[in-house]
């Protein structure tokens, strides 16, 4: 009874909607279907009693002009009663937890039109409320709504800080792709051998490669080394690893969009040299990741607003388990986010499910060398996949392994190395695709590493050969299509 008392405004306006087009008006106003489809049953009543009215308004002698103010005041009505629905009763799963008030539903009616609020007050209505009325009516989910209002009002700047609006190449798609370890170390195997080549950098990469990753709306590279003429190699360490900061413009080659910080090489010559880091990217104007000058800035997402979606990325390292050459970022010193003891990384991926559409945490975890991810990956995945991660990109073993959906949510626990060593070994790149609908698909695009050079693999043979090697170590009950989708067995 009190749905149905707290519309009448709007099923009377829909009788005055009805008399306004049998003058001449009818077509005009749109929220007439919109009401309409709130109270059908309601209405086919309230339709028998205006029969009359109707008769009457056919012999009258109002004007066109008096019949225009009346539909004008129908549709300032209902849409007033609209606005206290959901003032009112709508629920967090609606409003995305944001604190919408009067002026923000009067700025979302004035951007993209009256109905979106009757949408969004017929949602209000029923028991499980679909937060996608937003995207269905505006082209834009509740959180780049809001955000775009932030803008508008210049309010809640720290909103809008690390948050990037990208064009993407298709309107029905949002592309992502993730490369395993890339070193630019002076010195190394790697690094003198692109020094040698007549065209650098372009020449360490197939061609057709280099398109794919530079045509993804996002493209993100694990930065498995420090750019800095500072510090000191870490006592004790095997291996280090830093490259001069100009560098850092190198990851232009690919693409680049944001850098994973988060891995256990960012740190090797010392706090100075990973601040240098820091700067070198600023420089180049490429967002970075699970690194930063204190446990704040090392812990923040970053978003990107693609197709009207707010899509979050997350990253943090497990390594190292036994030792502790890499720092973990403190409240007044920098370093990385530690996820050996997962439940900082739970909040920060609890966080960013809160204020975004879809969240993708890349984690470096697992044993070097080994194919097989240990139950120490698996228990760290169920609390990420349980805080709200989408998708989950894992690296650091320099080896590929497996993957898994768990409780629908794909993982790929390693993609090795992408361009690291001298060796020969399969490598590849994790795609993650949201479509039109919200849907994520992850997928796994193969490549190998050989001669220092890393290539895209276009024979079926070799395709097959790869896919079979990351079938064998991957989850029961999970397979990786011959497409390379990660996706559960029928």
């Amino acid at each position: 009874m009190r749905q149905k008392s707290s519309l009448k405004i709007i099923i009377g306006s829909i009788g005055i909607c009805l008399l306004s087009g049998l003058c001449g008006c009818a077509g005009e106003n749109v929220f007439t279907e919109y009401a309409m489809s709130i109270f059908g049953s309601e209405y086919d009543t309230r339709e028998q009693q205006t029969q009359a009215e109707m008769e009457e308004v056919r012999q009258s002698s109002e004007t066109e002009t008096e019949l225009q103010e009346a539909k004008e005041q129908a549709d300032g009505e209902a849409l007033e009663e609209a606005y206290r629905l959901i003032l009112e009763e709508a629920s967090e799963e609606l409003t995305g937890g944001y604190p919408v008030d009067r002026v923000f539903l009067e700025w979302v009616s004035s951007e993209f039109g009256g109905e979106c609020i009757l949408e969004a007050a017929k949602q209000s209505q029923t028991f499980s409320p679909d937060s996608g009325v937003w995207y269905r009516m505006t082209e834009n989910s509740i959180h780049v709504l809001w955000l775009l209002y932030c803008q508008e009002m210049g309010m809640r700047p720290d909103l809008l800080e690390n948050v990037e609006w990208k064009e993407c190449a298709s309107a029905d798609q949002v592309t992502l792709a993730f490369t395993g370890d890339i070193n630019f170390s002076e010195g190394y195997p790697t690094t003198r051998h692109m020094d040698s080549c007549a065209n650098g950098i372009e020449d360490c990469f197939s061609a057709d490669l280099l398109d794919l990753m530079r045509g993804m709306d996002i493209m993100m590279i694990n930065n498995e080394f420090t750019y800095s003429t500072r510090g000191e190699p870490l006592p004790g360490k095997t291996y280090t690893f830093r490259a001069k900061p100009d560098r850092a413009k190198l990851l232009h080659a690919f693409g680049t969009d944001i850098a994973n910080l988060a891995n256990n090489h960012v740190f090797d010559y010392g706090p100075e040299a990973l601040l240098d880091t820091i700067e070198a990217l600023d420089q180049e104007g490429i967002p970075h990741v699970g690194a930063g000058a204190n446990i704040e800035d090392a812990s923040k997402p970053y978003y990107f607003v693609c197709n009207g979606r707010k899509i979050a990325i997350v990253s943090a390292t497990q390594i190292e388990r036994s030792t502790n050459y890499t720092k973990e970022a403190t409240e007044d010193s920098p370093g990385v986010l530690k996820t050996l003891n997962p439940d900082r990384f739970v909040q920060v991926i609890e966080g960013a499910d809160k204020k975004s559409d879809c969240v993708i945490a890349v984690v470096h975890w697992g044993t070097e060398g080994n194919s097989s991810y240990g139950q120490d990956q698996v228990k760290l995945a169920q609390a990420f996949v349980d805080a709200g991660a989408d998708a989950i990109i894992g690296g650091h073993t320099h080896c590929l392994q497996g993957v898994e959906i768990m409780d629908g949510v794909p993982i790929i626990y390693s993609l090795g190395n992408f361009w690291f060593s001298s060796n020969t070994l399969d490598t590849g790149l994790a795609q993650v695709t949201i479509d039109r609908n919200g849907d994520l698909a992850l997928s796994f695009i193969p490549c190998i590493q050989e001669q220092f050079r890393t290539r895209l693999v276009t024979q079926e043979a070799e395709k097959e050969r790869i896919f079979a090697f990351m079938q064998k170590y991957s989850a029961q009950g999970t397979e990786l299509t011959e497409d390379g989708f990660v996706q559960e067995e029928d």
